[in-house]
């Protein structure tokens, strides 16, 4: 009877609470809605561009505008959430995700489109790391946080492959304009309900916000994406301003980034593997877009459908991934995520120039949706554990960030690589292809080369 007794809360400890299920479940669809709004433009840019007179050269300032904030503030963002409170910074997300919908959606003018994109850039970078620490700080470190993670990363990857399929249905049936307006109405009634469900989080210390770090790294990092997605002048300033911001936390009494996090392996070599995933699947989805609609000529929407196949993969590996961190230890299964994704990249190298390819494509993109999906998880938690929870902000901060930049910079390369040398769009899909895979594998054995055995 004693045995029993002490069983059961042993297994009551493996199963979440009816509250921390419905606080999971707001967080994930907040989560979900800001990684559709990342995408949901990708498809209907062209759209864009036509009906409120952009160039074709400024098309990717639609982009750009996004990318900045959101990559050049989230770390800032989430240490800020550490310090004022989680819930606040998630509820002032949302409110700013409403208002820059609204406004690009009803914008008259490329400005007003562009202050709109902005916005909903800096609403990712306030709401992103707000979110993902509220996960991090609700469950303890174990199989309910790798579970409430699998969760996390499953949705977030689904909502980008969810989003350019909304955005193809809404740009063919109705107009671009909804794909900023549909943003409204859901961000009100996640505004609603996190008042009413989720408690204030934050840490229970006195420090003080480092600002010559916060303007230091913010800077740099603008500098960053500015080099990378237009202005290459732009990267020796990002990387004098990422050298201040180092020294400037090494004098700093209570630093914006303690350096001893980042010498961590776990938070080091985590970030780096997740870098290289998330770099290498949404510029695969890029590329697998030129295939579709520039070799194929399918349409936005069909492009869309095409894609779905691959958000099944992403949602499988995510519900699987927790079990398989559980079984392998975050090494092992971030090492094995981005080995299978390299396997299933390399296959679409065998991509024709027929619709006889598309089965090929299909299987190939679910098969490597699913490793890199299970890649992902195991970098969320490997990347945020070891770490007690006043310092969760910045490590979802560092998280997302590395996932902010690596999407900024993974879809300008593999375009570069694809184009280089003006070969045909299937030669050059083809090449970007391999390189492609070959960073996925390279990733992996930095994994196991660097990490430690669980």
């Amino acid at each position: 009877m004693t045995a029993l007794t002490e069983a059961r809360p042993a297994r009551a400890a493996t199963g979440m609470t009816p509250r921390q299920k419905l606080v999971l479940t707001l967080l994930l669809g907040a989560q979900f809605m800001l990684a559709i709004d990342f995408s949901i433009l990708n498809v209907a840019m062209p759209a864009v561009g036509a009906g409120l007179g952009f160039g074709l050269g400024s098309l990717q300032w639609i982009a750009t505008a996004f990318a900045l904030p959101a990559a050049g503030l989230t770390l800032l963002f989430g240490r800020v959430a550490d310090l004022v409170g989680r819930r606040r910074m998630l509820l002032l997300g949302m409110a700013l995700l409403a208002a820059g919908s609204l406004l690009g959606g009803l914008a008259a003018n490329p400005a007003l489109l562009l202050a709109g994109r902005v916005l909903q850039g800096l609403a990712t970078a306030i709401a992103t790391p707000a979110a993902l620490s509220l996960i991090t700080t609700s469950f303890a470190e174990g199989p309910l946080r790798a579970r409430a993670l699998g969760l996390s990363g499953a949705l977030m990857s689904a909502g980008f492959t969810v989003g350019a399929v909304l955005g193809g249905v809404l740009t063919d049936l109705l107009s671009w304009r909804w794909a900023f307006l549909v943003n409204v109405p859901v961000a009100l009634l996640v505004l609603a309900v996190t008042s009413a469900v989720i408690t204030e989080s934050r840490d229970g210390g006195r420090a003080r916000l480092d600002v010559p770090g916060a303007v230091t790294v913010t800077g740099g990092l603008l500098a960053l994406v500015l080099g990378i997605t237009t202005w290459a002048w732009a990267l020796p300033v990002a990387a004098v301003l990422l050298v201040l911001f180092v020294l400037a936390e090494r004098r700093a009494a209570a630093p914006l980034v303690p350096l001893g996090v980042l010498t961590k392996r776990t938070v080091a070599w985590g970030n780096a593997g997740g870098f290289i995933a998330f770099a290498t699947e949404t510029s695969l989805v890029f590329l697998m877009t030129l295939y579709l609609q520039r070799v194929l000529g399918y349409s936005p929407l069909a492009t869309g459908l095409a894609l779905a196949v691959l958000g099944a993969g992403t949602v499988s590996g995510g519900i699987a991934a927790p079990r398989i961190m559980g079984r392998l230890g975050g090494r092992a299964t971030l090492a094995a995520g981005l080995t299978l994704q390299a396997v299933a990249t390399a296959a679409l190298a065998g991509l024709g120039g027929t619709h006889a390819s598309l089965p090929l494509l299909l299987v190939a993109t679910a098969v490597g949706g699913f490793g890199n999906l299970v890649a992902i998880v195991a970098f969320m938690g490997t990347a945020t554990s070891g770490l007690p929870d006043g310092e969760q902000g910045l490590a979802t901060g560092l998280a997302t960030m590395t996932q902010q930049v690596a999407i900024t910079l993974g879809i300008p390369v593999m375009s570069a690589v694809a184009t280089a040398g003006s070969v045909g769009v299937l030669t050059g899909v083809h090449t970007a292809t391999l390189v492609n895979a070959a960073v996925a594998l390279l990733g992996a054995g930095l994994a196991l080369a660097f990490l430690k055995r669980r």
